[in-house]
């Protein structure tokens, strides 16, 4: 057991070269190694998805590169590449190519939430929680948290505001395993470093992320056969609640429209799209007064991930009755159940709460990063208390869908964002 523990702790030797230049047409774009030099060794990557997958990054250094009359983001405007000794103010236990993208994918949606303070947290490149708060950081944070405790365990969190204690405190009371800010209050670092393996950055770009929303980079997928698909990163139009669209489309001669959202709805419909750009899909969002509720990752079908969402807001929900009433996790409140009357009871009590409050859905909004082929999907999101929905439009059905909203009880408001937001 201890060899299989050891592979965790071992720094992959790094095989590849210092520099590498991609040539696009007459383009060439230079990219340089990134090193640390930690504890008096030069070091990379610790290592990349899998502890036997040797891992280097990469900088852009060098070249511009304009497609289509796009002028595709250039060197100088690093932020995970770039990241130095400096920024590296707690190195932790090494950071390794998942912890990296974890933050790279944390900056993909805070590049859409600079209005306010906001915290996401990641794990495995989804997120498991995010907020955004005009009551500051600490709040942001402790939404987030509590939007799902149990995934954000050993995870990554990345903020767009000055770390400070209060939310540092916070922070401490449970396990990360990166915590990644724009800066450090003093004594936001004493609180956090008193944690050895804490890996902390500390990227001053976090603080102006809206210059990133309308600048597109060169994306490049590799294939199992070493090819390559190279597409532009995926750009956001959505970037203010004036940009949604009217659902409405025209049926039998007819037009069907559905009631425009509330502007809070609205709001949170706008946090919520712009979570869902770091999402894998097939994917949809549960949120509501500027925090996810239950997020749904990476399903095959529509319906499907819908279904499966529901069960996470209610298991969510439950468990922060649990830690908040019991002081311990659903599950421990579970196991101790099969021995403790009391705690039967109480396990009772918090089961029917939850399926009487819908797993707190009442009152949420819902987007979806992809148009629903059926109603059937859109039926089962208003019958948990759904007031308003997001989703790009362009179906053959979206009368049905629009239909489906208008015949709620009450009400419930529909826009389409007219774009997808597949993440694959």
């Amino acid at each position: 057991m201890s060899d299989l523990k050891k592979m965790y702790r071992t720094l992959q030797d790094d095989p590849f070269p210092k520099t590498l230049r991609l040539t696009v047409g007459d383009a060439e774009l230079s990219f340089t190694k990134r090193t640390w030099t930690i504890d008096g060794q030069e070091k990379g990557l610790r290592y990349g998805e899998n502890p036997d997958q040797p891992a280097a990054l990469y900088e852009l250094s060098a070249g511009e590169l304009t497609l289509g009359g796009v002028e595709l983001r250039g060197p100088g405007k690093g932020l995970v590449s770039a990241i130095s000794e400096e920024n590296m103010v707690q190195a932790g236990k090494h950071p390794g190519k998942i912890n990296l993208t974890d933050v790279d994918n944390g900056i993909n949606i805070l590049q859409y939430l600079t209005a306010k303070p906001a915290a996401v947290i990641l794990k495995h490149n989804n997120p498991c929680g995010a907020a955004w708060s005009n009551d500051g950081l600490a709040t942001a944070f402790e939404k987030a948290l509590m939007a799902d405790r149990i995934a954000a365990f050993g995870g990554t969190i990345v903020v767009n505001r000055k770390m400070d204690a209060d939310t540092a405190q916070r922070i401490n009371q449970s396990y990360f395993e990166v915590v990644a800010a724009p800066a450090f209050d003093k004594a936001a670092l004493t609180i956090l470093t008193s944690k050895k393996n804490l890996r902390i950055l500390e990227m001053p770009g976090l603080a102006n992320l809206e210059v990133l929303a309308g600048e597109p980079f060169l994306d490049i997928k590799s294939l199992t056969d070493g090819g390559l698909v190279l597409q532009f990163s995926f750009r956001n139009r959505i970037l203010s609640q004036d940009d949604f669209l009217p659902a409405q489309v025209e049926h039998d001669g007819k037009v069907v429209a559905s009631r425009a959202p509330s502007p809070s709805e609205a709001e949170d419909l706008l946090f919520a799209w712009a979570v869902e750009a770091g999402v894998t899909s097939n994917s949809v969002i549960f949120a509501k007064d500027g925090a996810t509720l239950a997020i749904g990752t990476g399903e095959q079908d529509r319906v499907g991930v819908v279904e499966l969402t529901i069960h996470k807001a209610r298991t969510k929900y439950a468990d922060r009755l649990a830690f908040t009433e019991q002081g311990m996790s659903l599950y421990e409140l579970e196991l101790a159940a099969k021995t403790d009357e009391a705690k039967a009871q109480a396990l009772a009590d918090i089961r029917r709460r939850t399926d009487e409050a819908k797993g707190g859905l009442g009152g949420s909004v819902l987007v979806s990063d992809g148009f629903f082929p059926f109603r059937d999907g859109v039926d089962l999101v208003l019958s948990q208390g759904v007031e308003a929905i997001a989703q790009p439009g362009g179906s053959i059905r979206d009368y049905e869908v629009i239909t489906a909203v208008n015949e709620a009880t009450p009400q419930a408001a529909m826009v389409f964002t007219g774009q997808r937001s597949f993440k694959h």
